[in-house]
């Protein structure tokens, strides 16, 4: 399997390459040269394989020529140390609880799976690890890589715009990890990251790679909870129906790869926040990045999401068949904390703020028609405690995890959002 750029000014690489990069040289993202079709039997055996078992045969193709099959079976086994529950919320409606992962959010899927790629791949070389963080991004990278030899990660989060917790799990762990607090926002981190990666001077004096969902190994695994939505779904007599809470795109367009691939996903629906800047090119066709709003589903205030230059790959930059499997709705934080109220006070579940706008869009499209429907939880409440005391009354529990940050110092290094103070701090 070879890999191009979106921008299709740059050589084809393998896998390994791919990940290693993270961005290519004329700055687009990579993919891969095609997606493979399984087979019927394949989806209907997938109630017959455990998690890891289902990673495996999802990524052998992707990987292909680059790891062995008994590599990839001990990456998956290593992975998926944790379950990735469907729990059924109110009739026909399901939420896939992505948060049961070492740093409670879905990212530690991806994030676990590329930190075992890169560190095969880079053998005695040092790499450096660029990624920005909108809020769980950086601390699932930051837990997947702790204490990889030859690995140094840097994440760069906004200042003041993640929640405390989030803040906590990225900046307490020292060692191989450090902490920028950028004064911007989320996007100014992501520009900075791509400056730093299209800089002549710090890739001759360092190996960079990317742990964001521009990389290939964070957003391709991603793809793997779809199919395990199918091996615990029972007596499927309706359509199914997918709501993912999309901000930088990556979870989303790993669900359209999975559905490209055969997986029987009637529908997908991207769930976003005011910043709706996706949902807007949905209906008009055309795509306008602006700066994000800080909203309580924080780590989906993406404002020129990246990986929409894969979402176009996919579907030949046309918008009328982007509308053909993908639907989209924006809700305000008003309507994400009702919701989270009136769930709760209806079924005793709780939702964080990302859920509870993946919740919204997914009721609002079944408005449309008879379905399954599943909406992912991708951070466990607890993580946005006030948020959700706030709604409901009362504190969500804690799990031991989290607890155990809280007590931790945190170190963290201020840092101007130009990619000048990133190289300075970088040749450092």
């Amino acid at each position: 399997m070879k890999y191009y750029s979106t921008n299709h000014k740059a050589e084809k690489v393998t896998f390994r390459e791919a990940v290693m990069k993270g961005i290519a040289p004329d700055g687009g993202l990579y993919f891969p040269e095609k997606i493979p079709v399984f087979p019927e039997n394949f989806f209907d055996g997938l109630k017959k394989m455990t998690l890891p078992e289902i990673g495996f045969n999802v990524l052998k193709p992707f990987v292909s020529g680059e790891l062995g099959d008994s590599d990839l079976a001990n990456i998956m086994e290593n992975v998926f140390s944790f379950d990735i529950p469907l729990k059924q919320i109110e009739e026909d409606i399901y939420a896939l609880e992505l948060f049961h992962g070492p740093t409670l959010a879905f990212k530690d899927v991806g994030a676990r799976t590329l930190a075992r790629f890169m560190s095969r791949f880079a053998g005695d070389k040092k790499v450096t690890v660029l990624v920005a963080t909108s809020g769980d991004t950086g601390s699932a990278v930051a837990n997947g890589f702790y204490n990889m030899p030859n690995i140094d990660v840097v994440v760069l989060y906004p200042k003041g715009r993640i929640s405390p917790l989030q803040e906590k799990q990225m900046t307490t762990l020292g060692g191989n990890i450090k902490a920028l607090e950028v004064k911007g926002n989320f996007d100014d981190c992501q520009r900075m990251v791509k400056e730093a990666f299209a800089d002549e001077e710090l890739n001759k004096i360092m190996q960079l790679s990317s742990a964001n969902s521009i990389n290939v190994a964070r957003f391709l695994p991603q793809s793997i909870y779809y199919y395990y939505i199918f091996s615990q779904l029972n007596d499927i007599h309706k359509p199914v129906v997918v709501s993912v809470p999309s901000g930088n795109l990556g979870n989303l367009t790993a669900g359209v790869v999975a559905k490209k691939t055969g997986l029987p996903v009637k529908k997908f629906i991207a769930s976003a926040n005011i910043n709706k800047v996706f949902p807007d090119y949905i209906h008009t066709g055309i795509f306008e990045p602006r700066a994000s709003i800080a909203t309580v589903s924080n780590a989906m205030d993406v404002g020129n999401p990246s990986n929409l230059a894969r979402i176009r790959e996919i579907y030949d930059n046309d918008v009328a068949k982007v509308n053909q499997e993908i639907s989209a709705f924006s809700f305000d934080d008003d309507q994400t904390l009702k919701n989270i109220k009136n769930v709760y006070e209806k079924t005793g579940y709780i939702m964080d703020p990302h859920g509870s706008v993946a919740n919204l869009g997914l009721k609002e499209f079944m408005k449309e028609g008879d379905f399954t429907g599943v909406f992912l939880g991708t951070a466990h409440p607890a993580k946005f405690y006030e948020t959700i005391e706030n709604a409901i009354g009362i504190k969500p529990e804690f799990p031991d995890a989290l607890k155990n940050n809280m007590n931790k110092e945190s170190v963290s290094i201020d840092i101007d959002n130009t990619l000048d103070a990133l190289k300075e701090f970088l040749l450092k």
